[in-house]
């Protein structure tokens, strides 16, 4: 005989493309999220186990949800529109006891014409694509910001040396190196500073820009260094903030032989190797903050 029973659950509609236009002047903003909804609740296992259906809050219904909250709520930020649908499933479908909002967004700016931003006219931007999420679990609220894909290298100001060699170390040391990475990172805000208001799209720019900005200027000894001075840094920068997590692949650049073709090559030409990779994470805790796993329930890259 084999005995089963249900585990851990959860539902919804994912990548909903929720573009928000601003129109209430000649001069329009946009808002462009890749928004993903899922429920849960004990109630709900019957679902799973009979079919039953009269608590399933349909994925439809958060699909057009997330769209009606675009135009009655609006999106002041991402974390803000999120929270709104958060509250509005808990509350208004009392066996739905949590869940998992989650939203990427996608930057554009305006074109310039003759050196003048245009008012209805826009391009996307390239530097990286921002993260949100609520999560509702065990009776807590938890909200993460962060950003994906932000692509930094630097030619110089890096080395890695002083590891341990065995008989399968073929590693050579080096005190100048290239240093690539696509920095995933999220934040988890502070219960209080959420309650207390944060401007979160304020936040995500001073942030981008001191993880740029430590990256550039910390003389790495290895990535984890940079990964810690840069958590240290956002963390110090803003008081809203209790913790930062990272994934950041090495990408490696490999000096390429240019001998055989009689040439020389004092660092100047490489091949930029997509994998293997060295994959290092880490988080940086403000001290004094509790920990909140919670918060980090099925976050993509933070499992």
């Amino acid at each position: 005989m084999v005995s089963v029973s249900l585990g851990a659950n959860k539902y919804g509609k994912a990548e909903n493309r929720v573009v928000r236009i601003y129109r209430d002047t000649p001069r329009h903003e946009i808002v462009d999220l890749n928004v993903s909804s899922q429920l849960r609740g004990a109630a709900l296992a019957e679902s799973y186990l009979t079919g039953d259906n009269s608590v399933v809050v349909a994925t439809d219904t958060q699909k057009n949800t997330a769209f009606a909250f675009a135009k009655q709520f609006g999106v002041p930020s991402a974390e803000e529109y999120l929270l709104a649908l958060s509250r509005h499933f808990t509350s208004s479908f009392d066996w739905i006891e949590g869940g998992l909002w989650q939203a990427e967004q996608y930057e554009w700016e305006r074109i310039l014409i003759d050196g003048a931003a245009h008012d209805h006219s826009f391009v996307r931007k390239g530097q990286g694509t921002r993260l949100a999420s609520v999560q509702v679990i065990d009776g807590a609220t938890h909200v993460t910001g962060g950003v994906k894909d932000l692509v930094v290298l630097k030619s110089t100001g890096s080395e890695f040396a002083g590891f341990p060699r065995d008989t399968y170390t073929t590693l050579v040391e080096t005190d100048d190196r290239i240093m690539a990475t696509s920095v995933t990172g999220r934040w988890r805000f502070l219960p209080e500073a959420v309650d207390a208001g944060i401007d979160y799209n304020g936040l995500y720019s001073e942030v981008s820009e001191v993880l740029l900005a430590t990256f550039a200027s910390v003389h790495s000894l290895a990535l984890q260094q940079t990964l810690f001075e840069m958590g240290k840094a956002a963390i110090e920068a803003r008081p809203e903030i209790a913790e930062v997590r990272f994934a950041m692949p090495n990408i490696h650049h490999f000096l390429y032989d240019l001998a055989p073709f009689g040439l020389d090559n004092p660092g100047e030409v490489f091949h930029a190797a997509d994998r293997p990779y060295g994959l290092i994470e880490g988080t940086v805790l403000r001290d004094g903050v509790a920990e909140a796993p919670g918060a980090w329930v099925d976050l993509p890259t933070f499992v």
